[in-house]
């Protein structure tokens, strides 16, 4: 049995230690809103935050976690994280929406480090997150309007 906390919850789960939290938090936890994107960590579709700190899901096994803590798209919240939903929202950022839950993860603690980002720090933070509809510039805009919705 792993124990670890999710999204606030403590959660046990028997699985496979080498099973990837993806698909613990997918298949175990029926949290389906992180994605599945590429399996080896280089599109950021599956992006959690694991104690605070955006990671890939898919490349880590669940015995990695045992103790720590993981939020999902579902429970991400604080200023950053309601200022990057709002932002998104009002400038309809996602086309598909398929990356746009890894997006919003990475973007919340690029915002969360860095509230005043220049177009620098928001393109070498977002590294790795692919988009395959090339919704960048909206992305990058988003992030920018988010910073300005949280100095409101």
């Amino acid at each position: 049995m792993i124990t670890f906390t999710v999204n606030g919850e403590e959660r046990r789960v028997d699985v496979d230690p080498d099973t990837p939290l993806l698909w613990v938090i997918r298949d175990e936890l029926q949290l389906t809103g992180t994605k599945f994107g590429c399996g080896a960590a280089l599109c950021g579709a599956c992006t959690v935050h694991l104690d605070g700190e955006p990671t890939r899901a898919c490349v880590i096994p669940i015995e990695a976690v045992e103790g720590l803590s993981v939020t999902t798209i579902e429970a991400i919240d604080g200023k950053a994280a309601n200022a990057i939903r709002a932002a998104w929202e009002e400038l309809q950022v996602p086309q598909c929406g398929y990356c746009q839950s890894g997006q919003i993860m990475s973007a919340a603690s690029l915002l969360d480090g860095n509230p005043k980002p220049t177009d620098d720090d928001i393109v070498d933070f977002m590294d790795g997150n692919v988009c395959r509809c090339a919704s960048y510039v909206r992305i990058r805009k988003a992030i920018h309007r988010a910073a300005e919705l949280m100095e409101a």
